[in-house]
């Protein structure tokens, strides 16, 4: 077992890049990244960090040079001999071969392209442009950069007896929730916790701790080379990124509705067995789901990942009821905000009326909450996002108004365009 502390005080070690791999990042990014690979390989983007949490101010914390070290180290990073081998040889969701050698030979030679880096009003403005195979792969990688720098930052100054204490209480919590989980029947629980880590270690710890604690019922990870070294499952399916970008790229109203379906029907060819999640509320749920053609309530299941997610999962139940399909073979996926508590809540109401699985994030790997002064160290919510395709802007409407991204005219038009009216603003966790 590594000593966090000790490793965590000389943290400065050549030892310890933040990201030490290009599979350390999340599974579903390398199955997007194929799609589009396949699919809109010339498209031009444009990601950007975006902090929700206005009050942290990440200029006035994380050091510029430090932030440019850890940047260019990972545009240094390719796949090595033993992470291709995993990629092309492991057997993913029962399915030899899911990365095809033409990818996997675009993979192997790939370096991450340039970035742009400039700090405005105490807040960094970090952009990635270029080619979005290559573009949507900073993602993942950015964010664990800021969020473990800044974890850096604020323990900068702790010695080593301190950093000590500080573990032992992070490590006791987490516990703590692992022995409140244990009892749950039937509970099916994976790390989603990469992109808002603490640190690589931390979630490195967790996800043993999860393996030990909770056995069977911890089924995996979405970190890639975590999956790599512990010989877990690597689970994810896709995400928010693949509607947006296709709906920027719509010439007419009537394309742009169409576009969240084009997504799951390019998905459709590629993938099938637990792939096939849909992910609705990108464009708002109750929409998606009414205008939703019949072969998609053939698919495993729906993540719910915005606005109340027992109001999420009551309206798929009825979706499927009124499709024809029975609910008690889909597949619900809650993503969104999770702690222990709300974990054994959602369990509760929903096991036994649907399969039931929990992708645990940020609340995982990055609950330092009450554990340093001042809270120093509590996670908050920093995303990295695709902002524009071809030099049209994308735009994320979301069950929680408070998670809309885009120009305030666009996202008017996609609001009629998709009918949404009146939401209700939910607290962003993280």
């Amino acid at each position: 077992m590594v000593d966090i502390a000790t490793r965590v005080h000389n943290h400065r070690w050549k030892i310890d890049p933040i990201v030490r791999s290009l599979i350390d990042t999340d599974f579903y990014k390398l199955l997007m990244c194929q799609s589009v690979f396949r699919n809109k390989p010339d498209t031009h983007v444009t990601f950007s960090l975006i902090n929700r949490t206005k009050s942290i101010r990440l200029a006035d914390t994380v050091d510029e040079g430090e932030l440019r070290e850890q940047l260019d180290h990972i545009r240094s990073l390719s796949l090595s001999r033993g992470e291709s081998t995993w990629m092309r040889g492991n057997t993913f969701y029962g399915k030899r071969q899911m990365f095809t050698p033409e990818f996997m030979d675009w993979f192997e030679a790939l370096r991450l392209p340039p970035y742009h880096l400039e700090k405005r009003d105490g807040q960094y403005e970090l952009t990635f442009e270029g080619k979005w195979p290559e573009v949507m792969l900073w993602e993942i990688p950015a964010l664990a950069v800021i969020m473990e720098l800044r974890s850096r930052a604020v323990t900068g100054g702790m010695g080593k007896f301190e950093l000590q204490v500080l573990y032992a209480r992070a490590m006791t919590k987490l516990w703590e929730k692992v022995e409140r989980l244990r009892p749950v029947p039937d509970l099916r629980i994976a790390d989603f916790g990469t992109r808002r880590r603490h640190s690589f270690l931390w979630q490195d710890w967790c996800v043993q701790a999860m393996t030990e604690g909770l056995g069977q019922k911890f089924v995996g990870t979405s970190n890639c080379l975590i999956a790599k070294n512990r010989d877990l499952a690597a689970i994810g399916t896709n995400a928010h990124e693949l509607p947006m970008v296709y709906a920027a790229l719509a010439d007419t109203d009537e394309e742009l509705a169409r576009a969240p379906y084009d997504v799951l029907s390019d998905w459709h060819e590629e993938h099938d067995g637990n792939l096939r999640i849909i992910l609705p509320d990108t464009y708002g749920t109750e929409g998606f789901l009414a205008n939703a053609p019949d072969w998609l309530a053939g698919w495993t299941g729906i993540r719910i990942d915005s606005g109340d997610p027992a109001t999420g999962a009551e309206t798929a139940i009825r979706w499927w009821k009124e499709r024809g399909e029975d609910p008690m073979q889909k597949l619900i996926i809650f993503s969104d905000g999770l702690g222990e508590k709300k974990i054994m809540a959602l369990h509760n109401q929903f096991h036994g009326r649907v399969r039931v699985s929990f992708g645990w994030g940020t609340l995982l790997t990055n609950d330092f909450r009450g554990l340093t002064p001042d809270d120093a160290l509590a996670p908050f919510s920093l995303v990295c996002k695709a902002v524009s395709a071809n030099g049209r802007p994308t735009v994320k409407l979301s069950d929680n108004p408070r998670k809309a991204m885009g120009p305030i005219d666009e996202i008017a038009r996609y609001k009629r365009v998709f009918g949404v009216g009146e939401q209700e603003a939910l607290e962003v966790v993280v």
